[in-house]
């Protein structure tokens, strides 16, 4: 059976015509590294370049977020669709959001909202890999076929020749999207990975900017040693693929061994005020942490709204069973309006908005119609086992994110859902869009930017191939 929503229905926006491991190892890790050959591919063409590289901020909100509950309110839809929150103005004239966003609807001038995405994935695997990788397979899988956008332009700007900032290009702190990965590409091209509270006074990153001479002497003692036992297996390497490894051994012993890359994980180094503006949680100091990394010169960041922040089950999945999903709205919104609010701000006050692009997104959003089921467990947000309580559930057909900075237009939403939210019908943006609009801030023309997969094939980075948004692409 066709599936009704996939990329061939869409109705694109239309647009111009034309390895975690090495950054995860310990001291006594990095003298035992091997060097499988796992680099089995080339760029088939280089990134065109649209524009001036912009690094991206992408908030992701696991689980999917209601639109009618934040951005997209229907306050003339039947309670059944509208739910019970109220409308409150923005600062952009006609642009209203839900009550629950008071922060965000004084700053509505600093960023877009795009209200008509839609795509035709219903699981969370599979609209994670269609939004994330542009993968049009609505069957959920666990494991990718394609890379994610992070990685391809990890790999990309690794063809560029060495890096010369300390910090690794691709960060991805507490961001739980286990889905989606570096696939054929390699997990050398997957992020450093950052976990645990930012907010916790004993949070620290470790293996990172060692201040002890003796670790370091001992380390760069280790380093010489796996590099003599490498002569011989380099004379066999007929592809050059260990070569090819080489800078991400010098991006390793660079992050072990530098002591500025410490400073840029230290949210001591914060101004208290700044701190508290972000919100003295998890969530508004992770948001702080990408854009102290960012402004050191991290290009991707990626982080997670989850955990309990978000109530009993940790994400945005409010389904019934799950959460009562106007508890759950209520529960996370104070900390999520004020993190998200004191990124954006931030980023243009000083002065980060042309060179650092910040969007807010989930996989899909959630069912315009409440339905009621019994609880499966008590919770924040969630009623005794048995309780019949209100939720929503995936819905892909229409829901929302927000984007600031990057130099774009601002102060704007794009397209619109009918009068119930149930479906875009005006400015229809897919995944393939999304993607083409990131890679396009990112210096990189999706739509001529083809690489080998495992089998040799030269493969579209884009496989939901979409293009730029006009609106969103500065």
């Amino acid at each position: 059976m066709t599936d009704p929503f996939n990329a061939s229905s869409i109705s694109p926006c239309p647009g111009p015509e034309n390895r975690r491991g090495f950054l995860k190892m310990g001291l006594a890790g990095f003298a035992s590294l091997t060097l499988p050959g796992i680099l089995r591919l080339q760029a088939a063409s280089p990134a065109t370049k649209k524009k001036d590289k912009t690094a991206v901020i992408m908030v992701w909100q696991p689980g999917g977020c209601s639109h009618i509950d934040t951005y997209d309110p229907k306050p003339n839809a039947p309670s059944e669709y509208s739910g019970p929150f109220g409308t409150i103005p923005t600062k952009i004239p006609g642009m209203n959001f839900s009550e629950l966003l008071p922060m965000q609807a004084k700053i509505a001038d600093k960023f877009t909202v795009l209200r008509s995405m839609r795509h035709g994935s219903p699981g969370h695997p599979a609209g994670t890999l269609r939004m994330l990788t542009g993968d049009t397979d609505s069957r959920d899988k666990q494991i990718p076929k394609y890379p994610d956008w992070m990685s391809v332009t990890n790999y990309l700007r690794s063809k560029e020749g060495p890096r010369k900032n300390p910090l690794p290009p691709y960060v991805g702190m507490n961001f739980s999207s286990q889905r989606v990965g570096a696939a054929y590409l390699g997990d050398a091209y997957g992020p450093f990975t950052v976990s645990g509270d930012p907010n916790k006074p004993n949070f620290s990153v470790p293996n990172i900017g060692l201040s002890n001479a003796a670790e370091v002497k001992q380390l760069d003692r280790r380093a010489t040693l796996r590099q003599k036992l490498d002569t011989l297996e380099r004379t066999f390497d007929q592809e050059g693929e260990l070569k090819a490894l080489d800078e991400f051994e010098i991006q390793a012993m660079t992050l072990l061994t530098n002591p500025k890359t410490k400073d840029a994980f230290d949210l001591s180094k914060e101004d208290d005020r700044t701190r508290d503006r972000y919100g003295r949680n998890t969530w508004g100091q992770q948001l702080l942490m990408a854009r102290r990394l960012v402004e050191a010169g991290v290009d991707i960041l990626t982080t997670s709204l989850s955990g309990p922040l978000c109530g009993r089950v940790n994400n945005w999945d409010d389904h019934a069973v799950n959460h009562h999903v106007f508890d759950a709205m209520r529960f996370r919104s104070q900390v999520y309006d004020q993190a998200v609010s004191a990124l954006i701000e931030d980023i243009y006050e000083r002065g980060l908005d042309d060179r650092v692009m910040v969007v807010v997104t989930g996989e899909f959003g959630r069912t315009p119609k409440i339905n009621y089921q019994p609880s499966t467990g008590v919770g924040n947000a969630s009623a005794p086992a048995g309780t019949k309580q209100p939720g929503r559930d995936h819905w892909a057909r229409a829901f929302s994110n927000i984007w600031a900075g990057g130099g774009i237009e601002t102060g704007r939403f794009i397209g619109a859902t009918d009068k119930l939210g149930e479906d875009s019908i005006d400015r229809i943006c897919g995944a393939g869009d999304f993607l083409a609009t990131i890679y396009h801030h990112l210096g990189i023309d999706s739509s001529n930017v083809l690489i080998e997969d495992f089998n040799g094939r030269p493969t579209p980075i884009i496989a939901d191939q979409g293009k730029p948004i006009p609106e969103l692409i500065g």
